[in-house]
């Protein structure tokens, strides 16, 4: 496996900005220093599920009602990223941020090279460092259904909850003067009434399933409870307790 390293320095600027190919870059060095594309952390023993969410911790049903998360099937993605296209055009962000990004590499196969896609967001975390970093209380957690959501008018840019964020899932929005992200598209598409976000619905490949954690009907919840398949989550040892799921099939 190989990356390259940034070329012309250090890619942050005094205003916190990243240029969109030094951005990917400095994604793809955190993810292999990680280990996302070996798998993350493999939770699927059991059931992801109750691993992530141990017995005793949760009550039996889950703590909010609707309970969203996402499941992502990295080995489905094609790398299009209509759907990083689709989130831009619903939330309206700027040319130097993001909520949601397509990373990819390249390795060694038995014949040529192997191209890898690993799709990235805000985990919407249960335990969300950011949260607890944050000292105005900007950004809090929606207590009907757990999205780790943002008070703008209370934010004072400190850029604390960035440095917090494990997941490299927020950056500086300099027309709104506050920090942005990924809100599972809550403000442009689910408090409208529709049942899923952009990423997912412009997705061509079926790669993003979003969906009620809380609900055994729903296709995320049998995901993630089945146990033929190995299901992860990114940086588990943070103790973040992500609702972002990764899975192969």
């Amino acid at each position: 496996m190989t990356f390259k390293p940034f070329e012309d320095g250090n890619p942050f600027e005094a205003s916190g900005r990243i240029s969109s190919v030094d951005r990917r870059a400095f994604l793809k060095i955190g993810l292999v220093v990680t280990g996302v594309f070996a798998g993350g952390a493999v939770v699927s023993a059991v059931s992801a599920a109750e691993r992530i969410f141990p017995r005793g911790s949760f009550p039996e049903t889950y703590p909010y009602k609707p309970h969203y998360c996402m499941v992502i099937r990295v080995d489905r993605c094609i790398g299009c990223r209509r759907c990083v296209d689709a989130c831009v055009a619903a939330n309206a962000v700027p040319d130097y941020g993001w909520r949601t990004l397509v990373l990819e590499r390249e390795e060694k196969a038995a014949i040529g090279q192997q191209r890898e896609f690993i799709p990235v967001l805000c985990n919407q975390c249960n335990n969300p460092p950011c949260v607890r970093a944050c000292p105005v209380r900007a950004t809090y957690k929606d207590r009907k259904n757990g999205i780790v959501m943002m008070d703008d008018k209370k934010c004072i840019g400190c850029k604390i909850c960035i440095a917090a964020c494990p997941y490299d899932a927020r950056y500086y929005n300099e027309e709104k003067g506050a920090i942005d992200k990924c809100d599972f598209c809550f403000e442009s598409r689910l408090s409208r009434g529709e049942k899923s976000t952009a990423c997912a619905v412009h997705c061509p490949a079926d790669v993003r399933i979003f969906g009620d954690l809380s609900d055994p009907r729903d296709r995320v919840y049998r995901l993630i409870h089945q146990l033929q398949k190995p299901v992860w989550v990114l940086k588990k040892e943070t103790g973040a307790r992500p609702n972002v799921f990764y899975m192969k099939g």
